[in-house]
This record gives C-alpha cells, structure tokens and sequence, in this order.
C-alpha cells in the first residue's frame, strides 16, 4: 500500500514538473518576444524624435526666411531656395537614419 502512495505521489510530481517546465518555457519565449517589441518601439520613438527634431528646424528656418526683408524682391526666390535645402537635408536625415 506505501508503495502505490509513493508511486502515486511520485506520478502526481513528475506531472506538476512537466507543467511547470512548459510555463517557464513558454514564459522566457513571451520575455524574448517583448524585448524584441520593446527595442522596436525604443527605435521608433527615436525615429519620432528625429522628425520632430527636423520640423522644429524646418520651423525655425522658415521663422527666419520670413523674418527677412531684401528690398530687391528676391525674398519668394531666398524662400524657395531655403524649402529646396530642408527638403535636400531631410532627404540626408532620412537616408542616414536607416
């Protein structure tokens, strides 16, 4: 009779442990699996900051190109000209940021 116990309690255990190694399996893949998501966020986030970088630029420039008053009329062909350079550098930050 003490042996049928202990082969039944020796039964019970040796399922818990095949339980309990399939979790932690499955729970260091869930790990891996949200690291990898938390990394592609973090990237994203600094891609965001970049762009939100370059348009506070784009703004600051414009601020300034309006701010000027050539009194030849040249200030729509200096606008265009400025646009025509933040358009060239946001191309140059978008390439590198890849």
């Amino acid at each position: 009779m003490d042996q049928e116990l202990l082969k039944s309690n020796l039964t019970g255990l040796e399922r818990k442990i095949v339980v309990l190694v399939n979790e932690h399996k499955n729970l260091k893949e869930e790990i891996k699996n949200l690291k990898a998501e938390n990394q592609e966020l973090k990237s994203a986030i600094k891609v965001r900051d970049e762009q939100i970088s370059s348009f506070h630029n784009q703004l600051k420039i414009t601020k300034i190109v309006d701010n000027l008053n050539p009194e030849d009329g040249s200030v729509l062909e200096l606008k265009k000209k400025v646009d025509e350079y933040i358009r060239e550098i946001d191309k140059c930050i978008a390439h590198l940021s890849r």
